[in-house]
């Protein structure tokens, strides 16, 4: 298998591009509505590039003055980049994570944009390709780090972490009922000189472990699901790419938010929320509410076609925010 095998079907590709990027409505009375409207202009982020499906459809979408600035942790997605780099000026990529979005942006000049698309997760590239061990498909060294210049692996941690920890971990970011039994486990492995190193090992520990299972997965899904989280920092990188982007979107600027997990979805959830209510200071009950500062636009679902086209597809949750223009980007 070569690297060009690995490829990656683009989740909700139609309905995040066109969210985030609207065409401005026709003025009621216009003089010819056959006219199609305007491509936008202005400055747009794509939080993760990937194999670049979402960036290629913003940039057919956009006007010819418009910009894109693409982040992606995993040099192979930047690596696969350049190629749109070097076609289309109107676009860069950065090696970083989207939550160091703001500091990024300024450093080019930038300090408002007109829409923000965070595409979440894992890519298809990254689960397929056995070397970065994010799958118990295959057997390969405990990585599952999306950014593989820096940072802990999985197998780091399990080799170092104590079993209260590892329980933890897999209880609150894989959902996993029998996270302390899994941890249990592990240590006890570790213990007996023989710490688990490989996907298939961690696979293999874990199925004695999970007594029961949910039909159609795996028992391991939930155990790999934790530790990927908690090794790229994906939950806490989350909560800030959120606050980088409020803060830099432009009054009417679109947040396009899509995510694959409850874990993902209730923090995208819970911030648009919250910020699309006016705030009463409870230490200051007579000062002016902080406004509100986004307007949810709705929550979407892939179709019967795209489902049935991608079968990975089926947990994807589009959920659409504006920047009303009250109180201005930051």
């Amino acid at each position: 298998m070569t690297a060009a095998t690995w490829a990656h079907t683009t989740v909700l590709l139609t309905e995040a591009v066109e969210a985030v990027a609207p065409y401005a409505a026709l003025d009621e009375g216009a003089a010819d509505e056959a006219d199609p409207p305007a491509r936008p202009e202005g400055t747009y982020v794509d939080g993760t590039f990937g194999r670049g499906g979402h960036s290629r459809a913003l940039l057919t979408r956009v006007g010819p003055g418009a910009r894109l600035v693409a982040f992606d942790k995993d040099p192979e997605a930047v690596a696969a980049a350049q190629a749109l780099v070097a076609s289309d000026a109107r676009f860069a990529i950065v090696h970083d994570s989207f939550a160091a979005m703001r500091e990024a942006l300024a450093a080019r000049g930038v300090t408002a944009v007109d829409g923000v698309l965070l595409d979440l997760g894992v890519s298809s590239p990254q689960i397929d390709n056995p070397e970065r061990g994010f799958s118990f498909r295959f057997d390969a060294p405990l990585d599952m780090r999306m950014d593989t210049t820096r940072g802990e692996t999985a197998a780091d941690f399990l080799a170092r972490a104590d079993e209260r920890r590892i329980a933890e971990v897999i209880r609150d970011y894989g959902e996993e009922r029998f996270a302390v039994q899994v941890a249990k486990a592990l240590v006890a492995r570790r213990e007996g000189g023989n710490p688990v190193r490989t996907t298939g090992e961690l696979s293999q520990v874990v199925a004695r472990a999970v007594k029961t299972r949910e039909p159609g997965q795996d028992p391991a899904t939930r155990t790999f699901q934790a530790l990927r989280i908690l090794v790229n920092a994906e939950l806490e990188e989350l909560e800030q790419g959120l606050n980088a982007a409020l803060a830099l979107l432009a009054p009417g600027g679109r947040l396009a938010v899509i995510s694959f997990h409850s874990l993902e979805d209730r923090i995208v959830k819970t911030f648009i929320a919250r910020e699309s209510r006016d705030e009463v200071d409870r230490r200051a009950p007579f000062a002016p509410p902080k406004a509100m500062r986004l307007r949810s636009l709705g929550r979407f679902r892939p179709g019967a076609a795209e489902l049935a086209a991608n079968p990975r597809a089926r947990s994807a949750i589009l959920r659409v925010a504006e920047r009303t223009t009250v109180g201005a980007a930051a």
